[in-house]
This record gives structure tokens, C-alpha cells and sequence, in this order.
């Protein structure tokens, strides 16, 4: 990203690699003995897996997952030669090929899916690594017990595979105390037996919280990476990534009980000062946001008053003084101040979702964490960073 589009972009979010570095490092510290991989689907939560993955590589990742076949494609040259790239979703009928010509290993989840392998891998005379993903509590993906019982007496079932993990999938992780945990650890180490000897996964991101019984030889985290909160109701001991800021486009000073936005779902209960700004539910800013959330302008709290549109949001900053905003400013959306969490609850969602809706209008630049980042809001005008 240029910084002349960072500059006349209207929205702009900044990504911290080294943040999301040190959060890596963190992760794998508190998984005790066990690697530590990289979850980089959606684009990295939409962060942009093309900066974030050469990043955690330079830091010693090496295993990398990714939930479609055509993000590991995109992912693959900008790795290291001894890097691993996996399919959770692994091969749809036909694609197998694919898998084979660019280096990447697919998560086997069905019988189906392991009878095309091993059919490729007979074609083709060579043994084909994979993993094995088991379902374990969340009848989403991977073998259920009667396909692992099923395989289990097919003395050719795995020939010609060369099966490199066997992994499932923590239902309800961010919950410490939920009974489910429990039971998917023990379904795991049963579902095991009954599968080809190879390294375990079973953690998430909240799954490295819930203790050694869960780490197993490899941890996968995703979202705990970006930042958000991998356990729910207590401290967040991920370090922030990414700080959201919008431009204003224009302020206007209006009498009490002028409508505001579409639908005139607010109206000003007094003289108040409006700013327009230049994010919307197309770049992201989810339109359940209107009326609940604030944006910052420095130390001080703006709330957004009517509905988010397609482009815009309009903004009470009556609090501030006449010329202490201006257009061409940037307040904050997302940062220290405004945490991606606390708005997503906001909007009645989660996290994830508020990452991955982020748009391509939403220029993005990257900092490598060498230099310390102001707190969020602790500057207006001027404050959008200069892109790498």
C-alpha cells in the first residue's frame, strides 16, 4: 500500500506485525513443549496473510493453515521452502491435483476425501502427506466414530498416505468451565487409537488456556493472534494489533431537534456540532454499530448518533471545542481505547466477524512494531500512519 493511498483513503487500518509476532511468541511459550502453527484464513482475519505470514515466518513459524485451497495457493511462495501450508476444509472432488502441484498439504475430513487421496497418491506412485482431522463434538468437520471405526478395519485404508497430524476442533474453548472440553479431550484420545500414529492437535487459540492436557504436539491459534480476547470474562493477555481510523469529511453545526441519517433515527436534543466520517457498513462498520458505539477523537469519547450507511457515519462531537476537529482529521473506531471486542459486543457480534467484514476500501498499512505505537486517539489530525 502507497502512502499517497493511505493518505486519501477514508478509512485506514493499521496492522502491527510485531504485535502479532509477540503474540505468536506468547502463545507458544504458554503451550509449553508443544509447535506452535498459524492460523492465516480469511486473509488472516482479514489483517492480510500475505504480510502476516512472512512475518510469523521470520519469527520461526512453520506450520500455517488456511480453510480454502486458492489462500494456501496465494500463500505458499511467500513462505519458506520448509514451510507447511494446510487445507482445513481439504480437497473439494477434482482438486486434488491441485493440492499436489503446489505444495500443499490438505486436512483429510470424510472417507470420501481419504479415498481420493490415496487414489491420487497410487496414480501418481508416490506416498501423499496429510493430516486427519477427527470430530470430536461439533458435527462440523472430520470422521465421526463409525468412519474411525470403519477405517480402523481397512487394513488398506491409509496405503500410500503418509499421514503427518491428526487433529479435531475445540467447540466451546473460550467457555474454561463448559463440560464439552472435557469430553472432546477424552473423545480425542480415544478417536486416536483407532488412527495412524502421528503427532495431535487439538488446540485453538482459547484451547492453549485450558492447560498441557489440551497442547498435545502442535497448537493452532487464530484469532488470539490478532489480538482478540481468547478467553471470555477475563483480562485479554493478547497485546493489541490494529488500530481503525476514519477520515472526516465535513462538520456542521445544527439546531436542537434536527433529524440526523436515514430513517431520522436520532435527533439532536440540543445545539449540537455533527461530523461526517468516511467509514460504513460497505468498508465493514457493521450497521448495528449506529446509536451504540463511539469513535475518538484524542482522550475524548464521540458517539455515533443515527444508522451507519452504506458510506458514512455521522458523529456528536459537540463535546470538543470549535476547531479541535477538522475535515481531513482522523478519529479512531478501533485501538486501546475502543478495543475490537468491546465492539463487536456493540454490534451483537464476535470478534471474528468485525476482522473479516473489514473491506478492500479500508487501505491498510503495516508497521513492523520497532517503534512504539501511540495509545489509540492520542493525536487527531495527521495521525494516519505512513504505509511500509
Amino acid at each position: 500500500m502507497s502512502g499517497r493511498d493511505a493518505q486519501t483513503a477514508g478509512a485506514v487500518l493499521t496492522v502491527d506485525l510485531g504485535a502479532i509476532v509477540a503474540n505468536w511468541r506468547r502463545l507458544k511459550s504458554r503451550a509449553g513443549g508443544a509447535d506452535c502453527a498459524a492460523v492465516l484464513k480469511a486473509d488472516a482475519y482479514g489483517l492480510g496473510a500475505a504480510r502476516v505470514g512472512p512475518a510469523l515466518a521470520a519469527a520461526g513459524c512453520r506450520q500455517f493453515f488456511v480453510a480454502h485451497l486458492d489462500e494456501a495457493i496465494a500463500l505458499v511462495p511467500r513462505l519458506p521452502r520448509d514451510a507447511t501450508v494446510s487445507v482445513l476444509h481439504g480437497p473439494l472432488p477434482g482438486s486434488e491435483a491441485e493440492f499436489v502441484a503446489h505444495g500443499v498439504r490438505p486436512v483429510l475430513n470424510s472417507r470420501s476425501q481419504i479415498d481420493a487421496w490415496r487414489a491420487l497418491a497410487r496414480r501418481l506412485g508416490r506416498r501423499l502427506a496429510a493430516v486427519v482431522q477427527v470430530d470430536t463434538g461439533m458435527a462440523r468437520l472430520g470422521l465421526d466414530a463409525r468412519e474411525s471405526d470403519a477405517l480402523a478395519d481397512d487394513p488398506g485404508a491409509w496405503a500410500g498416505l503418509r499421514i503427518e497430524l491428526v487433529m479435531s476442533h475445540l467447540a466451546c474453548a473460550d467457555e474454561p468451565a463448559h463440560p464439552a472440553n472435557a469430553a472432546q479431550l477424552e473423545r480425542f484420545v480415544a478417536a486416536r487409537r483407532s488412527l495412524p500414529q502421528a503427532p495431535a492437535s487439538l488446540a485453538n487459540s482459547a484451547g492453549i488456556f485450558l492447560g498441557s492436557d489440551f497442547h498435545f504436539d502442535l497448537v493452532r491459534p487464530g484469532a488470539a493472534l490478532y489480538g482478540l480476547a481468547p478467553v471470555a470474562g477475563v483480562p485479554n493477555p493478547m497485546r493489541p494489533v490494529l488500530r481503525l481510523q476514519a477520515r472526516v469529511i465535513q462538520l456542521r453545526d445544527v439546531p436542537p431537534d434536527t433529524p440526523v441519517g436515514y430513517g431520522h433515527a436520532w435527533t439532536s436534543p440540543r445545539p449540537s456540532r455533527i461530523a461526517t466520517a468516511s467509514v460504513g457498513y460497505a468498508d465493514g462498520w457493521l450497521r448495528g454499530l449506529g446509536g451504540r458505539a463511539s469513535v475518538w477523537a484524542g482522550a475524548v469519547e464521540l458517539p455515533i448518533v443515527g444508522r451507519v450507511s452504506m458510506d458514512t457515519v455521522t458523529i456528536d462531537a459537540s463535546r470538543l471545542p470549535p476547531g479541535a476537529l477538522r475535515a481531513g482529521d482522523a478519529v479512531d473506531l478501533i485501538g486501546p481505547r475502543c478495543d475490537v471486542d468491546r465492539i463487536a459486543a456493540q454490534a451483537g457480534t464476535i470478534g471474528y466477524e468485525m476482522l473479516t467484514r473489514l473491506g478492500r476500501r479500508v487501505a491498510r498499512v503495516y508497521r513492523d512494531g520497532a517503534d512504539d505505537e501511540p495509545a489509540c486517539g492520542d493525536r487527531m489530525a495527521g495521525e494516519v500512519p505512513a504505509a511500509a
